[in-house]
């Protein structure tokens, strides 16, 4: 989302600074989405982050999927024998098709229709 809305190449210790997070955490995150071609690292002087393709082109799914993994509720749902109840359960089609429903749900919505492209980010803060 930051660098949608910069739409500039910016540093890992920006983006953690405005989000109050952990820069190492966000390395981790950033060298995964790097790895399946949503950013780019650009390295030296000059050098920073920067979306990789535009952002009405990433789906939220194509971000989630690669940072939180198979979205499965349960194990079941796509490994075989391991439970002692699997074969006749029907929980599982159940979970399965749920699954299915919210990929489906973040793959129709993009970067962009999160934030607009070029639009200013705002810091939230306690109003208490």
């Amino acid at each position: 989302m930051f660098l949608a809305a910069e739409q500039r190449r910016v540093q890992i210790a920006e983006i953690a600074e405005f989000f109050r997070i952990s820069k190492d955490h966000l390395a981790k995150v950033v060298q995964r989405l790097a790895q399946v071609g949503l950013i780019r690292s650009i390295r030296g002087v000059g050098g920073g982050l920067e979306l990789a393709r535009p952002a009405d082109s990433i789906s939220l799914l194509d971000v989630i999927e690669p940072i939180e993994g198979s979205l499965h509720l349960l194990d079941c749902v796509a490994i075989d024998d391991v439970c002692v109840i699997q074969p006749g359960c029907r929980l599982k089609t159940i979970l399965s098709e749920a699954e299915q429903l919210q990929r489906d749900y973040f793959a129709k919505f993009t970067i962009a229709d999160v934030v607009k492209p070029g639009a200013s980010l705002v810091q939230l803060t306690d109003t208490a």
